[in-house]
């Protein structure tokens, strides 16, 4: 089968808080992007960067943070390898879960597929916040299980493409966005002169 035969559209979620200066940790997004064009696929869109408190609070300074859909052919467990492998070129190193980073890339959806299945999809987005900060799943979870609570995913996503829609919870992008608190979308805020490549 062709290139075009297999090309399909993924979603990645970029954020770093590496320095105190979400300009700086900007402008390794952008340089992240190249990477995953080079490693990936070709950029289909991209959001603005934007700037975000850290989560959960307190963890460290505030995130650069965007998102975006690129073409790609590669299964979908070469592009999580492709997307570790980028993290740790810019030095990410996984110690603590939701602790001060480098580099986060967060595949958060590969069209409408569900993996490994809708039951284990379900037990992962309703896994309670005080077991999320020291459980992590041995496997890929798709869609990203915690999207639908995250300003910080959904305000870029809708962005670039608020028509997505969840295949398993039915909603869009936008959707999801608006369900959030007014108070958590307006934390999300663009970074005056930066942008993602377009």
């Amino acid at each position: 089968m062709s290139y075009e035969q297999n090309r399909r559209i993924i979603y990645i979620a970029l954020g770093s808080n590496a320095t105190d200066s979400p300009i700086k940790s900007a402008q390794l997004l952008r340089s992240a992007v190249l990477q995953i064009t080079l490693a990936i696929g070709n950029i289909y869109k991209s959001s603005n960067i934007f700037q975000t408190p850290c989560f959960p609070r307190g963890a460290g300074p505030d995130f650069a943070n965007s998102v975006v859909a690129v073409e790609t052919d590669l299964p979908v467990a070469d592009v999580l390898e492709r997307l570790h492998q980028i993290e740790a070129e810019f030095g990410r190193e996984r110690l603590v879960r939701w602790g001060q980073r480098t580099l986060d890339l967060d595949l958060l959806a590969d069209g409408d597929l569900v993996l490994p299945d809708r039951s284990t999809f379900l037990e992962w987005k309703d896994l309670p916040l005080s077991q999320q900060v020291s459980k992590a799943p041995d496997q890929l979870i798709l869609p990203h299980p915690r999207i639908q609570d995250r300003a910080f995913v959904l305000v870029p996503w809708a962005e670039i493409e608020g028509g997505w829609l969840h295949p398993v919870l039915g909603k869009t992008v936008m959707e999801m966005c608006a369900a959030l608190s007014d108070e958590d979308r307006a934390e999300v805020r663009p970074i005056p002169g930066e942008a993602a490549e377009k």
